[in-house]
């Protein structure tokens, strides 16, 4: 879903922007610059290419937007509370759909430390170079 955001974030600020387009009396008016020609054009060629992936993006929140929207409505504050108290979400697996419909999160388990043999030690504190 997070790579479904951005591009539609991008592309909203793009259909919200308006083309800027050089306007002067007709006598003294050379139209455009090729930089803002390009400018125009550039803009134009993205939001034709973001315009199937902003549909697809509509219609999805049309889908899952009213049930996402009760979700979070109930289970916000219980959420904030987990996220509050999870220091490094990396240390947690994927969450797991039980067949009984439960969800949990494991922690993933701890790396054993390696421990330091007899023959590395030394007795007096020196480090061998």
């Amino acid at each position: 879903m997070k790579h479904i955001i951005a591009p539609a974030a991008l592309a909203a600020c793009l259909f919200a922007s308006p083309v800027v387009a050089q306007q002067g009396d007709k006598d003294t008016d050379t139209g455009p610059s090729l930089m803002e020609r390009g400018a125009e054009l550039f803009w134009e060629g993205l939001r034709q290419e973001m315009a199937p992936a902003l549909e697809e993006f509509h219609d999805l929140m049309a889908t899952i937007g009213p049930s996402m929207q009760g979700f979070l409505t109930e289970m916000g504050p219980a959420l904030a509370e987990i996220a509050d108290q999870v220091e490094d979400w990396s240390r947690y697996e994927a969450p797991e759909i039980l067949p009984n419909g439960d969800i949990i999160i494991r922690r993933k388990p701890a790396e054993p430390e390696t421990p330091i043999e007899e023959g590395d030690k030394q007795s007096d504190g020196a480090t061998d170079i």
